[in-house]
């Protein structure tokens, strides 16, 4: 457990939705036909269950109580309002994911790879756990949920069903009724008949003829016929019947995948059987035929599952790049749900983008996405390459390799190279900002800017001296660093009006120029070149001193900021972390330390220095000034962390450690080499909702009725109008109170009462008791008024506002306008105010 207060790793986005197949709730149906229901996607990602809006695209609940990557979820035969998730924790979960609140947690104990709630089981569902004492094996066991009071529950009764299955969840399909199980793995597969405990397998060759593989790759079973369709390493499709015979079954084979078939599904009626795999084509069979097929092409990325919803109105496909498209019944493009991509290699680094504080990282193959933070999805992706990739192995294409922003956005500098290791194509683009059209537009195109790999490049950006100040400097591995400067195109022809060229080039001994960063004023730039660190004047470009500690390169570099910014950090690959002041142009001080990533904050004096040793990455927080860390956090985290980032926050945050302070103006990214983004947190771990659904958050975490919302908005804006003019807060007590109130306006409608108990226990809570004051009471309340009306001491304006027994008057058809303490006083200062000297005028 982490102590109230310290810092954790959370996982913030970017796990992988393809842990397991997705689950549409029961009502899709409703919503597929333009109902206006609520239809809900319910995914595995990483240690969560997100909950999806069919209809939104929107992230409504993150529901976290895992400790360990979630393997698998299914909704509650029994009750589709309830959803059962797994784990690698070794625990099973039964939610309310209406209101994402945990039920019951069932230990079991061991690893659980893979989960099926079949309807015919009573009180029970199937996990692949490990088999113990054997490495990569196995087995698949009934675990009986154990009924008891309290949310913890042991569940320890386990029933081996089958020995020797596959790790993964598409190894394992229940057929019709769940009267049998069937198991594939490697070319084997095995099929299991629970009321005859009778077990049946089946093998193919193991040969590779003419470009066969006959490996299966996963399975599922027909929903209302003994049918089994499982596909194949070469792209073949299975069809198997009369199974119920070791030597009599039979099965017949449709090929169109090229490729490994990642999975299959059947239809609800089982009429049509979805298939999908690297192509990133959904492909629809009709009838077990060959010659009757339909396809949904350009879905991305290959296709990792396939879902079906229960009503068989709407079908869903997770991607490798965690992208998750919707699809109608009639095989149209629906609507798409998108993540943090999984690219093959986050070569770009993480960059945030200063208009919208997004991520900006590798996406799809030659593309750049733009990921938010805030709602842990895409908000758009920008072709870069702008040329169609081909998923072939071997093929060399080009890629997107490095990005750099402006200060204020408006600029955006992006490196293409071909993945030639000797001779690569190599293309640097300037995109400028559109402000009408919200996209970035491109400027300049440079064919070969350098004569090899461009290995660094950033903006110089110094506001004080406008436009002409704005350069870009690119490293490269043909040992130069070149300066790019914008001028004016004088082509009357030309569509823009300005454009960028080379203004300078510059090397040092003729060595591989590796980083470059910017001093904070712009004044300085640093150029390592493998073992030296060279500091050059940004106006003149005079070399004005070097600095060098071999053995080994230099790996990163970053210039000090704000009070520090007399000092240059530097790590090489040999273990050392280095600072140099500029001003005495000597080594203040090094440390041993294996640094891979070093990102300095924008908003602090504060440096942040990742090292990776002995399968372990640790983090270091420093000022250059300190050669004390002030911040040392060992086993950040398994998984050897790439790259990372500071976000500023839009609002500095309440930190109530001192030692965590250099958190309180940024937050800090980091990425890790599975491709997972985790950030440190001093808070406990909440739901991230929406800006539209964070309004459905009320006390006790229950979500509130659209009624109760739309009185609440209506609420607010009455009493802000009266706050804005002057008018009297009045707080009704007897509604605060009223338990009716809560219970109907709070409380979800599925399990609210009926209306007839409700509408007594409502109509009486409306009703205000009589409250009579005794005529003591109400004649010391005059008194008390009529005395603060003759102070005449001056005192602070008050603005709250009293409430006047004004009845009397009243019954004589008079009114009396009721005045705030302050107006009293303005009033009784005017009446003594001497206007005698008028009189002579």
């Amino acid at each position: 457990m982490v102590s109230p207060g310290a810092l954790r790793v959370v996982r913030c986005g970017g796990s992988a939705l393809r842990g397991a197949r997705a689950v549409f709730s029961a009502d899709s149906k409703q919503v597929g036909r333009g109902a206006g229901a609520a239809a809900y996607l319910l995914c595995a990602s990483g240690d969560f269950v997100k909950v999806y809006s069919v209809s939104t695209e929107e992230t409504l609940r993150l529901m976290g109580g895992h400790a360990d990557l979630v393997t698998g979820v299914q909704l509650n035969p029994h009750n589709h309002m309830q959803l059962y998730s797994s784990s690698l924790d070794g625990t099973i979960k039964l939610w309310d994911f209406m209101d994402g609140i945990p039920i019951k947690t069932f230990t079991v104990g061991s690893k659980l790879l893979a989960l099926y709630a079949p309807a015919s089981a009573e009180d029970s569902v199937f996990v692949v756990i490990p088999k113990r004492g054997e490495r990569d094996t196995f087995q698949l066991v009934s675990v009986k949920l154990t009924k008891g009071a309290g949310q913890d529950l042991e569940a320890k009764e386990l029933s081996v069903v089958l020995d020797g299955v596959g790790a993964s969840m598409k190894h394992i399909a229940f057929g019709r009724e769940g009267a049998y199980v069937v198991s594939v793995k490697d070319v084997n597969l095995q099929v299991y008949f629970f009321k005859r405990k009778l077990l049946n397998r089946f093998s193919l060759s193991t040969v590779k003829t003419k470009g066969g593989d006959n490996r299966f790759s996963c399975v599922v079973c027909h929903p209302t016929e003994d049918c089994i369709a499982t596909g194949h390493a070469d792209g073949k499709i299975r069809l198997w019947r009369n199974f119920h015979h070791r030597k009599e079954y039979t099965y017949s084979a449709l090929h169109w995948h090229h490729d490994i078939v990642m999975d299959l599904a059947f239809s609800v009626e089982g009429t049509r059987l979805l298939s999908g795999g690297v192509e990133s084509v959904l492909v629809q069979w009709h009838n077990e035929s060959s010659c009757q097929k339909d396809f949904l092409p350009r879905l991305g990325s290959p296709i990792e599952y396939i879902s079906m919803s229960s009503d068989g109105a709407l079908c869903c496909t997770l991607h490798t790049d965690n992208r998750i498209t919707i699809i109608n019944s009639n095989l149209r493009f629906s609507r798409s749900i998108q993540g943090l991509i999984k690219s093959r290699d986050v070569k770009t680094g993480l960059v945030v983008d200063p208009r919208t504080k997004a991520l900006v990282l590798n996406g799809e193959p030659g593309h750049l996405q733009f990921y938010s933070l805030q709602s842990d999805q895409q908000l758009f992706s920008l072709d870069i390459v702008q040329r169609q990739y081909i998923h072939q192995a071997g093929l060399k294409q080009s890629d997107l390799v490095k990005v750099a922003f402006s200060a204020q956005g408006t600029w955006l500098a992006t490196v293409e190279e071909s993945e030639e290791v000797t001779d690569p194509e190599l293309q640097l683009k300037l995109w400028f900002y559109h402000e009408e059209l919200q996209s970035f537009q491109l400027n300049t195109r440079i064919n070969t800017p350098h004569d090899n790999h461009i290995t660094d490049m950033c903006f110089r950006d110094m506001e004080e001296l406008g436009d002409d100040s704005l350069i870009l400097v690119t490293t490269g591995r043909d040992c130069v660093f070149k300066v790019w400067v914008m001028v004016e195109d004088t082509d009357p022809e030309a569509q823009q009006s300005v454009s960028w060229s080379c203004d300078f080039v510059g090397s040092y001994h003729n060595y591989q120029a590796t980083n470059c960063c910017f001093s904070e004023d712009g004044s300085l730039l640093a150029v390592s070149f493998e073992e030296t660190v060279t500091v050059w004047d940004s106006l003149t470009w005079d070399l004005k001193c070097t600095f060098c500690h071999p053995p080994g390169n230099i790996r990163n570099i970053c210039f000090g900021r704000l009070t520090c910014s007399k000092y240059l950090i530097g790590a090489t690959d040999y273990g050392f972390l280095c600072c140099w002041n500029l001003l005495t142009c000597a080594l203040e001080w090094s440390a041993h330390l294996n640094v891979v990533v070093l990102q300095p904050d924008p908003l602090s004096e504060h440096i942040a220095a990742v090292s990776w040793l002995s399968k372990e990455s640790s983090l270091f927080v420093f000022k250059p000034n300190e050669p004390r860390p002030i911040y040392i956090q060992r086993n950040l985290c398994q998984e050897k962390i790439l790259l990372a980032a500071f976000v500023p926050r839009d609002e500095p945050e309440m930190i109530s450690s001192e030692k965590y302070l250099w958190l309180r103006k940024s937050q800090l990214f980091f990425l890790t080499d599975t491709q997972e983004l985790m950030t440190l947190s001093t808070k406990p771990l909440e739901e991230k909702l929406t800006p539209s659904s964070k309004q459905l958050a009320v006390e006790e975490s229950l979500p509130v009725t659209p009624f109760s919302l739309l009185l609440g908005k209506h609420r607010r804006q009455q009493a802000q109008e009266d706050i804005d003019l002057g008018k009297p807060v009045v707080h009704n007590k007897q509604e605060q109170a009223s338990p009716a109130v809560k219970e109907l306006l709070h409380t979800p409608a599925h399990v609210l009462p009926s209306a007839s108990f409700l509408c007594t226990i409502f109509i009486n809570s409306l009703l205000i008791s009589k409250e009579n004051k005794s005529a003591e009471e109400v004649a010391d309340e005059v008194e008390m008024e009529s005395g603060k009306a003759e102070d005449d001491s001056d005192e602070e304006d008050v603005t709250e506002m009293e409430q006047e027994d004004t009845s009397h008057m009243e019954l004589l058809g008079e009114t009396r306008c009721k005045l705030s303490k302050s107006q009293e006083k303005d009033l009784r200062k005017i009446r003594k105010m001497d206007y005698s000297w008028i009189s002579a005028f």
